[in-house]
Order: C-alpha cells, then sequence, then structure tokens
C-alpha cells in the first residue's frame, strides 16, 4: 500500500503505549515525537497507583536521557509541548481494564484511540512463573480485551520476541503461532493456557500452604516456570510466557480488528537515533561484555556456525512505526490470525558467536575498565584482558570446567569435613559463584549455540509496500544491510555500555 507520507500519517493521531518505561517504549514514544510533533496524544500506561505517582514516573524513568534530543529541539518550551502530547495514565495491564480505575479516563481512551501498542514484558528467562505468566500472558490477553472496546481503533501492535519459535534449526517462517501449538509437537503434552494459570495458582497455594518463606517461594516458582516452559519445547519461561501471549493475540473470536505481531530477536542499543549508543540495563549479550571487562572470562562455549542474531533498537522502533503506519491505513481482510513480521539480521546480515568474543577483547584491551580502588588509593587500576580459550561444543567447555573448577572445589568441601570448617568461606563463596555460572550456562547455552534463521520476507516487503520518500526512507531505516558490525560493536554498542550501563 503506497502512502503519501509516514511522517503525516501519525498527525493528529492518538496512540496508547503499554510498557511506557521499558527500553524499546521509550525509544518509540521519543521517535513519535521528534518526527511528528503534531500528534494526537499519547497515552502512555505506567505501573502506579494514581496519577502523581504515573507522573512522577515518567518524568524519572522516561523523559531522561532518551529524551535529550527532543529537548534540544524544542527549547523552552519543552516541558509544555510534553504535557500537551503525552498522558501518563496510571494502571497495570496485568488486570483488567489495564487496571485504570477512573472511569472518565476509560472512557476517554476508547473513543479517542487510534492505535494500541503493546511493548509490557517481563524478559527474565528464568522470572517467576506466575509474575511472567500474569504479564507476558494474561498481559497480552487483558490488552486484546481493551482494545476491541476503542470505538475507532485501527490497529493493535504487539512486540513478541523471535524466539517463540523455541530451539529450532533453519530458516525460521514469519508464521502465526496457533492456540496451543508447540515446538515440541510429538513429545509434548496439550498446552492449554486455562490449565496453566490453574496450575500457577495451585502451586502458589500450595507453597503458602506449607508457609514457605518468600525466598523459598520465588526459587521454587522460578524452578516450576523452567520445568512447564521445558515440558513443552521452550528453553525458558520468557519465551514460554510470550508465546503463550501471542497464542491469546490470534484468537480475536470474530471481532473485525487488525492485529501485527513484531518479533525483535536479541534487541541492543541503538546504532544512530536519538544518538548513537543509548542503552540501558544489560541486556542478554551484555552480561558477557561486562565479565570480559572485568577480567573475569577465561573460557568461553561458542561456535563459528552459530548465529548472534542481534538488532540495534532504533531498527525494532522504526519497523514498529512502518509496520503501524501501513496496517493502520489498510482495512481489515476479516481475517483474524496476526500479520508477523520479524526485525532481525540473521537473514541479510548474520553475526556468528565467535564475533562478539573479539569484539570484547579488542575493545577492553585498547580501553580498558578500572578496578575500584584499594583502600588510600584514589584510583583503581586498568583491568587486563586476555583472550579466553574458545571451547567449540557446550559438553567440551562443560567438561573443562568440571575438570578446573568444580572437581577441585568437591576436594576442598571434603577436605573440609575432615579438616574441620579452615576451608569452609572460601569453599562456600567458590561453590555458589560455580552454581550461578551453571545457571547462566544452562539459560543462556541455547542462544550461544543457536542454528536457525529468521526469515524476514514479510518485514523486507513492508519496506517496499511502504514506498518510502529518499527523506523518510533515511528517517525510518531498518535494513540490517547497512549496519557494519565491526564499526557498531566497537565504535557504538561497547562504549555506550561503558557509558550508559556499566558507568
Amino acid at each position: 500500500m503506497e502512502l503519501n507520507s509516514v511522517v503525516e500519517s501519525l498527525e493528529n493521531q492518538s496512540i496508547l503505549v503499554t510498557g511506557a518505561t521499558g527500553f524499546l517504549a521509550k525509544l518509540f514514544v521519543e521517535k513519535l515525537l521528534r518526527v511528528q510533533p503534531n500528534l494526537k496524544q499519547l497515552f502512555l500506561l505506567i505501573r502506579a497507583p494514581n496519577s502523581a505517582s504515573a507522573a512522577q514516573r515518567f518524568d524519572k524513568e522516561v523523559s531522561g536521557e532518551v529524551f535529550r534530543v527532543l529537548r534540544a529541539k524544542h527549547g523552552v518550551r519543552y516541558n509544555n509541548f510534553l504535557s500537551e502530547k503525552v498522558t501518563p495514565i496510571p494502571g497495570d495491564m496485568r488486570l483488567e481494564n489495564l487496571g485504570i480505575n477512573d472511569s472518565n479516563l476509560i472512557n476517554k481512551i476508547w473513543k479517542e484511540v487510534d492505535v494500541v501498542t503493546n511493548f509490557a514484558a517481563t524478559t527474565k528467562f528464568d522470572e517467576r512463573y506466575d509474575d511472567a505468566f500474569r504479564t507476558n500472558t494474561m498481559g497480552a490477553k487483558h490488552v486484546l480485551e481493551f482494545s476491541k472496546k476503542c470505538e475507532r481503533l485501527r490497529l493493535l501492535l504487539h512486540i513478541s520476541t523471535a524466539y517463540v519459535c523455541g530451539e529450532k534449526s533453519g530458516l525460521i517462517l514469519e508464521n502465526p503461532l496457533r492456540m496451543g501449538e508447540t515446538p515440541n509437537r510429538k513429545n509434548s503434552p496439550e498446552l492449554n493456557i486455562e490449565v496453566e494459570m490453574k496450575l500457577v495458582s495451585g502451586r502458589l497455594n500450595e507453597l503458602k500452604a506449607n508457609q514457605a518463606s518468600q525466598k523459598e517461594e520465588m526459587i521454587a516458582m522460578k524452578e516450576f516456570g523452567l520445568e512447564r516452559a521445558r515440558l513443552f519445547g521452550w528453553p525458558n519461561t520468557y519465551v514460554f510466557t510470550k508465546a503463550m501471549g501471542e497464542m491469546i493475540m490470534g484468537e480475536s473470536n470474530g471481532h473485525d480488528l487488525n492485529v501485527v505481531i513484531l518479533r525483535p530477536t536479541i534487541v541492543t542499543s541503538t546504532l544512530k537515533e536519538p544518538f548513537p549508543g543509548w542503552t540501558e540495563g544489560v541486556r542478554t549479550i551484555d552480561t558477557n561484555f561486562l565479565t570480559f571487562g572485568k577480567g573475569k572470562i577465561r573460557c568461553v562455549p561458542a561456535n563459528a556456525q552459530s548465529v548472534m542474531d542481534v538488532i540495534p533498537g532504533d531498527f525494532v522502533v522504526n519497523a514498529a512505526i512502518i509496520a503501524m503506519v501501513t496496517h493502520a491505513n489498510r482495512p481489515s481482510d476479516g481475517d483474524d490470525k496476526p500479520f508477523i513480521y520479524h526485525t532481525s539480521s540473521s537473514a541479510k546480515a548474520p553475526l556468528h558467536s565467535t564475533k562478539l568474543i573479539h569484539y570484547a577483547y579488542q575493545y577492553f584491551s585498547k580501553n580498558p575498565m578500572m578496578s575500584p580502588p584499594l583502600k588510600g588509593e584514589s584510583f583503581g587500576k586498568p583491568i587486563k584482558v586476555s583472550y579466553p580459550i574458545i571451547f567449540p561444543t557446550i559438553n567440551s567447555f562443560l567438561f573443562f570446567f568440571y575438570a578446573t573448577c568444580v572437581f577441585p572445589i568437591k576436594v576442598m568441601l571434603l577436605l573440609n569435613t575432615i579438616l574441620g570448617d579452615y576451608f569452609h568461606d572460601i569453599c562456600s563463596t567458590a561453590e555458589r559463584k560455580i552454581n550461578l555460572l551453571l545457571r547462566l550456562i544452562d539459560l543462556y547455552k541455547p542462544y550461544a549455540f543457536f542454528r536457525g534463521i529468521f526469515d524476514d520476507s514479510n518485514t523486507a516487503r513492508l519496506r517496499m509496500e511502504a514506498r518510502l520518500n529518499e527523506a523518510e526512507a533515511i528517517t525510518f531505516y531498518f535494513d540490517p544491510k547497512c549496519i557494519n558490525w565491526d564499526d557498531y560493536f566497537m565504535n557504538v554498542h561497547i562504549p555506550g555500555l561503558v557509558k550508559y550501563v556499566f558507568k
């Protein structure tokens, strides 16, 4: 569908954004306000008990560093501009009607909103099952039901993850998930979301009846989530609950509603906008960079054939805006299946796992992090890094790890029982660190050795259908072929991590 102008299509639009305090949602809100100041209204759903608290969270968590270009653009009118265009909404998408208690405000949103965008999610791989289920699965249901009540709604845009596919290899198509469909179809029982909801409640009630402590309850619910995910063929609780959320989004029950699902891969810092390298929080692959910079990586499992599919955050946001405008201007064809877009790089500009190790070594060799200063010192010392031993399979890595780390600690624990508590503190600390590392290896293993390639045919057609003129093609770039990975990691992403996250 040809559009005269993406920017013009955004004029006078009212958009509801859930998960407004998250990384991608902040980029999305900032980009909309920067390219189209004549938006009618952005309603930002923020988890808060009242309007004052929602406004405070917006000021503190949303309109911060990432808005600095927008702030400079509007100068002294910046605060007035934001107050005119942005309405923070206290609520909670885990509840019916998104937890919005003000009936007048609900009616206003239902009457005015043109597009609903669902960015809300909890992304921890081993999140408590009850929390992940309420947010990623039931949250999607509440957003869908709320959207059906919006009188002039033209589109519901749901942000998911490409890894709802499970642990697959080969070409992974942009196909919607059917209700109850699992990656492990032959060997897993039937997936029923209602049953999962009852199981969550039942396990919580069981833990409370047994008077489990908060820590015991947390550990039990984390393990329960991983157990249920792996039973059906997903590697962790995050992608499992996001997959069930997608299934719900696909069940519009005959309602004439346009649903588009965007599936990003591993989202990293911005390539260009609003400025290069902006990010927040230690994201999926960033744990490795942080650990490497601290000089704590001596060996690592990685394979030159494994694909590490990363995509800068501004690419995801630009794809989201183009998909939103394109489908909002396209009448519903009556098909209740959502339209799927992969925002990924593996099909056009594949990046292999071993390259990340090279980037980390190259960067921190030239730009070492500083150790904490010792007592009496004003400054720490540069941390030296060395190129790690690379193990091409997880089994070879684990053999080395057990032989050099786990087995010596077990010997020391045995000596501890013979010689008394001499080794107790050393052994306890080492054992905790080893158990943590083993858990991290278990969680990240599916992605370190991922062999799938994400088809992005729909996304490629989206670029063509939008018919962007030259200026808008530059403004809404999201073609991964333009990414130079060497330059991006060495001059943008890792420096951005050091500046905004590691500090």
